[in-house]
């Protein structure tokens, strides 16, 4: 599923959630030990619980898997990431410009280059007619 930045960041909005993700962080849980430990540092019901995970799940921040009538959950990488990246453009945002800027300062410079070097009269090239003294 794809996360988008709203549903992520809102999700995130959750003290629980965040300490779900934390969780989830350390490696698979399986929702029993996810409830147990959520309902160790907060007072909420095993719906409760699953509705978080829901939400989480929904924003693309955790991915779930069966394991026979279990259901696991883990941190979701791809969720992660776009997160990640929205904020690293908080940062830096002329990143996604560095590479193409690098490319054109490749550009002009070899474009310089050519310039001098099809000018004529600069040593060892031939430019025309050679001039000798009579």
């Amino acid at each position: 599923m794809t996360a988008s930045r709203e549903n992520i960041f809102e999700a995130l909005g959750d003290p629980v959630r965040r300490y779900i993700l934390e969780l989830v962080a350390t490696g698979e849980q399986s929702a029993g030990a996810v409830v147990a430990a959520v309902q160790r540092f907060t007072r909420i019901s095993q719906p409760g619980v699953s509705q978080h995970l829901k939400v989480l799940r929904d924003a693309g921040l955790v991915s779930v898997r069966a394991d026979g009538t279990r259901r696991v959950y883990a941190l979701d990488s791809e969720g992660v990431a776009a997160a990640q990246a929205w904020l690293a453009g908080l940062v830096d945002p002329l990143a996604p410009f560095a590479q193409p800027l690098d490319a054109l300062a490749t550009e002009v410079a070899r474009g310089q280059r050519a310039s001098r070097a099809a000018k004529p009269g600069r040593a060892g090239e031939s430019g025309g007619a050679e001039v000798r003294p009579a």
